[in-house]
C-alpha cells in the first residue's frame, strides 16, 4: 500500500517556496506520491473553503515534475468539466512524458456553482459532461491521430505510460462508484468516515462492478490526517482522526480492505504549512 500527502496549492502560504518545500517533504521523508486540488475560477463559494491565491493544478505539477525525480504526481480532483477535453488530454499527458511516467488523474465533476456560472457551464449537466470528457480523453490518450470536431487532429505525444496514466474517479456516492467502475482504475473516496469503506463503500462498489459486468476498481482514498490525545468514538470520527494507534488501525485496516494507495490529507487538523508539514515528518515513522 503506497502513502502519498496533499500539496495544498491555495491560500497566502501556497507560495513557490512553499510548494518546493512540500514537494521536498515528500520525497525525504519517503512518501509515494503527491497530490494537489483543482478550481479554476476563484468564485466566492471557492474562497470561503480555499482562500486565493489558488494554483492551477496542471501548471503546478508540470512545475512539480520538474523538482522532484521519485514521488508520482496527482490531482485530487481534476474538475474534468472545467477544461476542454482535447486540452486535458494533451496536459495531462504532457506531464506524463515530462515526468517519465508518475501522473496520476484523479477526477471529478465539482461542486462550487457559482464557479460553474463563472465559465458558462451548467451544474447540473456536470456528471453527463464528466462522462463525455473522460470518453474524449481516454480516446485521444490511445491513438496518435484522430477526428475532433470535424478535422483531423494529431494527437502525439501520448502519455508515458500505456495505455494511459491511471485514473481515480473521485466521490463517496453511487455516481461516482459507476463512474470508477465504468473509467477508472481506482476509485478514490474523500474523507470517509470510519468504517464506512468496510460497511458500506466497498460493498457497494462491488454491487455496481457486478451490475456493470466489469472489474472492481482498486482502493485509493483520500483520508484524514488529524491525530490527538484522545481516542475518539467511531461514530464520530472520520477515518485518519483520533489517537495515533487509531489512525494506524485505520491503515491496517485499509491494508487488509485491498487500498492500493492512501493519501494522507493534513487540511482536517488545521494549521500553517509549516506545522502541517511537521506533522507529515513525524507521522512518517508511524504511517508506513
Amino acid at each position: 500500500m503506497r502513502i502519498g500527502v496533499t500539496v495544498p496549492n491555495f491560500g497566502p502560504e501556497a507560495t513557490v517556496g512553499s510548494l518546493r518545500a512540500w514537494a521536498a517533504l515528500a520525497e525525504d521523508a519517503g512518501y509515494d506520491f503527491l497530490m494537489v486540488g483543482d478550481h479554476v475560477a476563484a468564485t466566492a463559494d471557492v474562497t470561503a473553503a480555499y482562500p486565493g491565491p489558488f494554483w492551477e493544478p496542471l501548471t503546478l505539477l508540470g512545475y512539480l515534475a520538474g523538482v522532484t525525480r521519485r514521488v508520482e504526481l496527482g490531482t485530487t480532483v481534476l474538475v474534468v468539466p472545467y477544461r476542454d477535453p482535447l486540452l486535458t488530454a494533451r496536459s495531462l499527458a504532457g506531464i506524463d512524458r515530462l515526468s517519465d511516467g508518475r501522473l496520476i488523474v484523479g477526477v471529478g465533476i465539482g461542486w462550487a456553482r457559482e464557479e460553474f456560472a463563472a465559465l458558462g457551464l451548467d451544474p447540473a449537466r456536470r456528471g453527463a459532461l464528466t462522462d463525455a470528457h473522460l470518453e474524449t480523453v481516454l480516446a485521444h490518450w490511445a491513438d496518435d491521430v484522430l477526428p475532433h470536431a470535424g478535422h483531423v487532429v494529431d494527437t502525439r505525444p501520448r502519455p508515458h505510460r500505456r495505455p494511459h496514466p491511471p485514473v481515480w474517479v473521485g466521490g463517496n456516492g453511487a455516481p461516482a462508484r459507476s463512474r470508477a467502475v465504468r473509467f477508472g482504475q481506482a476509485w478514490h473516496p474523500l474523507h470517509p468516515p470510519a468504517g464506512w469503506l468496510r460497511r458500506e463503500g466497498l460493498p457497494a462498489l462491488r454491487a455496481a462492478a457486478t451490475a456493470a459486468g466489469r472489474p472492481v476498481p482498486a482502493l485509493a482514498p483520500r483520508i484524514a490526517l488529524d491525530p490527538g490525545d484522545d481516542h475518539l468514538p467511531d461514530d464520530d470520527r472520520l477515518t485518519g482522526q483520533g489517537h495515533p494507534d487509531q489512525i494506524r488501525a485505520d491503515l491496517d485496516d485499509l491494508r487488509g480492505l485491498g487500498a492500493t494507495h492512501v493519501l494522507l490529507d493534513t487540511a482536517r487538523g488545521g494549521g500553517g504549512h509549516e506545522q502541517q508539514r511537521a506533522l507529515l515528518t513525524d507521522a512518517a515513522r508511524w504511517v508506513g
